[in-house]
């Protein structure tokens, strides 16, 4: 395959060239309600073509190798006809490796009747937690792909890709009151990781069946403590996307708000992206991006103060800036646009005990529906809550949704726990792009004058 790449592209009369060429096979189930709505396993070939010209790109995605020559004289063409400027593009060593990924158990190896069955049971536990149960969805994905990967200026990497992932939904119904528990989990190495979680998954249906008779929270300005979960969307969802370059390199007001060296937090916030993470089969890990850049660990937030952003090698070179290794595409279908990988807010050194003591009124969210965000302004659900009175736990909360500024936000953490915890359920969408693996962590956070509001 080198040698393939590697003469389409010499002798070509353009400022960069760089080649993917993707193998992918896949499986995926899914079961609505009682039924089986999809059972698939594919197989898949293809490549790109991204070229820079005069400050202009050019790009051509296909399916039939034979063509790549042809491909490689598109991108060039498109490029020419796109250029205006300079070309802007970072610098960094050419790269030679094969990477080969490094597998706990394989899914590749396990029955697709096996799977099905694994995920026919866990619906089954679903539907176990009562009549009131109305519904449920199961969701399993796997894919193993290699990358090849080649630039004009003398890279050539190939590149195993493993992501495993599982979503458990159950809603509850009590007249017009509907409620919703929800478990994702996934990895990047093991599919071990969607065995054995029986005792989840119910837990998860019964956590709906349980909300049905929740309190509506009553809206107001609280004290807050988020779990893991719900922190880490918050890092990746209100700040991560504000901290990749090109939002920031495109929109002049990002650019005046986003200065490095700028203070956003007090000095035991830190918030930190990085691929270069491989420990727990973290699904935002790999050696090195799509344009052959090396994975990194680059801190956003540092005791307090902005130190860092998420950069592609065009991103990089127009803002100054070190590349960091972020850019990323689904598929070969696609170019690489700058993206999260693993995404957390560090532990700090405050137990759950000392951060829940001197709250005399307020709220502890879990889990997270989702939510959006808009510049700085963002809204998420929590998936449960609980209120807190006098330093303990009081009644379960239901409709949830933590609202404001997340500058003013960010400033407002008070407490950052001893407790991170990974969340490798996570899919992330920009462009047109999803699901894109990722991971997000955080201990708990404790924040004060978060604005609540009930639905």
């Amino acid at each position: 395959m080198r040698d393939v790449i590697t003469s389409a592209i010499s002798g070509k009369h353009a400022d960069y060239i760089e080649v993917h060429i993707q193998e992918r096979e896949a499986t995926r189930l899914s079961f609505r309600a009682r039924e089986l709505e999809e059972v698939s396993r594919t197989s898949d070939l293809g490549g790109n073509v991204r070229a820079l010209v005069r400050g202009g790109w050019g790009f051509a995605s296909f399916n039939d190798l034979t063509r790549l020559a042809e491909m490689v004289d598109l991108a060039i063409e498109h490029a020419r006809s796109a250029q205006g400027a300079e070309s802007e593009i970072a610098e960094v060593p050419p790269r030679v490796d094969f990477v080969t990924a490094e597998l706990k158990k394989d899914p590749r190896q396990v029955p697709l009747s096996e799977k099905k069955r694994l995920m026919e049971e866990y619906n089954g536990v679903l539907w176990s937690a009562g009549p009131s149960i109305q519904t449920t969805r199961v969701s399993y994905h796997d894919s193993f792909s290699k990358t090849y990967f080649a630039n004009s200026r003398g890279s050539y990497i190939e590149q195993d890709k493993l992501d495993i992932s599982a979503s458990f939904v159950a809603l509850a119904r009590d007249g017009d009151n509907v409620q919703q528990g929800h478990l994702s989990t996934g990895s990047s190495n093991d599919f071990g990781a969607v065995e054995n979680l029986h005792n989840e998954v119910e837990e998860a249906a019964k956590r709906a069946v349980l909300l049905l008779s929740a309190k509506p929270v009553k809206g107001g300005e609280y004290t807050v403590i988020l779990d893991q979960r719900l922190a880490g969307v918050f890092a990746h969802e209100a700040f991560g996307h504000l901290s990749e370059a090109d939002h920031v390199y495109e929109n002049p007001k990002l650019r005046e708000l986003l200065v490095l060296g700028k203070t956003f937090g007090r000095p035991i916030l830190n918030i930190f992206d990085g691929a270069a993470l491989s420990e727990n089969g973290l699904r935002g890990s790999y050696k090195y991006d799509w344009e052959g850049v090396p994975a990194q660990k680059t801190y956003l937030i540092k005791d307090g103060v902005l130190v860092g952003r998420l950069h592609s090698l065009e991103t990089a070179a127009k803002m100054k800036e070190p590349p960091t290794g972020n850019a990323r595409a689904i598929s070969y279908r696609f170019p690489p646009i700058v993206r999260m990988t693993n995404t957390a807010i560090e532990s700090g050194n405050t137990s759950f005990r000392d951060m829940i003591s001197d709250i005399k009124e307020g709220v502890y969210a879990k889990g997270s529906f989702g939510g959006e965000t808009g510049m700085e302004m963002f809204t998420f659900s929590a998936e449960e809550a609980y209120m807190i009175r006098d330093g303990k736990l009081a009644e379960l909360l239901r409709g949830v949704l933590l609202s404001g500024n997340v500058f003013d936000t960010l400033m407002n953490i008070e407490a950052i726990g001893n407790d991170l915890e990974w969340n490798n359920g996570g899919g992330c969408g920009k462009g047109g792009q999803s699901p894109l693996p990722v991971a997000t962590g955080s201990p708990h956070i404790r924040i004060s004058r978060c604005i609540v509001g009930g639905r």
